[in-house]
C-alpha cells in the first residue's frame, strides 16, 4: 500500500544496527545491520560459520555478549533478557528444532504459552492441524517417533501457537525430503500472506528464492552483499562464488 505524501513509512518489524556479538573471547559478528519490513520474508545466506545463526540468537538475547541496536516493533531490546524479547512477539525455530521427544505431538503443541504482547493470531490446534495435515495424523505419536520433516513442522507449529508475528527460522529445509521442503515452502508463503514477518537463515538459496523479498549474504560475521529478490538472477554468479564450499 502506498503511503500518503509526507506520511512516515511504517517502522520495520525488526531493525538491527551495528550488531556486534561474542562467544567468550571470540568476536563473531562485526557490525551487522539490516531491517525486516513488516509482512516480508528476509533471508540470510552464507556458508556454515558465517554468523547467520548467531545473528538469530543475538536477536533473541541468547548470545552472551552483544552490542549495537536491535529493535523489535520499535522497542530497543539490546539490554533485555530473552523472555522479555520473546514477549514482544518473536518466535524462534532453531536448527535442532527443540521439540520434547517424549511428549506427543498434541502435548508439544499445547505447551507454548500465549505471548503477553504477541501480535499474531495465536493459532489454535484445529488451524495448525489444517496447515500441517501430517501432524493431525500423528497427534498421539511421541516426538521421537516423528520423521525429520514432521519434527520440523511441529517446531514451526509450536511458535505459531504463541501469537508471535516475527518468526526466526533457522535452516528449516536442511536434510529434508523434497516433498517436505515443498510443503514447508507453501507454509511460508501462506504465513506471509497472513501478514507474518519472517527472517530465515538458509544455505540453500534455491529453496529461499521463491519465498524471500530480500537477501543478505554473510561472510565472516559481516553482511557482504544485499539485494532484493528481483535481482536474484543477476546475482547468481556472486552467490555461486560466495556460497560454494
Amino acid at each position: 500500500m502506498a503511503h500518503a505524501a509526507g506520511a512516515p513509512a511504517a517502522a520495520p518489524a525488526l531493525e538491527i544496527r551495528d550488531l556486534q556479538a561474542w562467544y567468550g573471547e571470540s568476536h563473531i559478528l562485526h557490525g551487522v545491520g539490516f531491517a525486516v519490513p513488516r509482512g516480508q520474508v528476509v533471508t540470510l545466506l552464507g556458508r556454515n560459520g558465517a554468523g547467520r545463526t548467531t545473528t538469530l540468537r543475538a536477536v533473541l538475547g541468547l548470545v552472551g555478549a552483544r552490542r549495537g541496536s536491535i529493535r523489535v516493533h520499535g522497542t530497543e531490546t539490546i539490554a533485555l533478557p530473552p523472555h522479555r524479547i520473546a514477549h514482544l512477539g518473536i518466535g524462534y525455530c532453531p536448527e535442532e528444532r527443540g521439540i520434547f521427544a517424549s511428549l506427543s505431538t498434541e502435548e508439544n503443541l499445547r505447551l507454548p504459552p500465549r505471548l503477553a504482547r504477541g501480535r499474531g493470531p495465536a493459532m489454535g490446534e484445529a488451524e495448525l492441524y489444517a496447515m500441517f495435515p501430517n501432524l493431525a495424523e500423528r497427534r498421539a505419536s511421541p516426538g521421537m517417533r516423528l520423521s525429520g520433516g514432521e519434527q520440523q513442522m511441529l517446531a514451526v507449529a509450536r511458535i505459531l501457537r504463541t501469537g508471535a508475528d516475527v518468526l526466526l527460522l533457522d535452516e528449516i529445509s536442511e536434510g529434508l525430503a523434497p516433498v517436505i521442503v515443498q510443503a514447508l515452502a507453501r507454509t511460508i508463503i501462506a504465513l506471509k500472506r497472513q501478514g507474518f514477518t519472517i527472517l530465515m537463515v538458509e544455505q540453500n538459496f534455491r529453496f529461499a528464492a521463491p519465498l524471500a523479498d530480500h537477501f543478505h549474504v554473510m561472510e565472516h560475521g559481516r553482511i557482504v552483499a544485499s539485494f532484493p529478490a528481483s535481482e536474484l538472477a543477476a546475482r547468481q554468479g556472486l552467490l555461486d562464488e560466495l556460497l560454494s564450499v
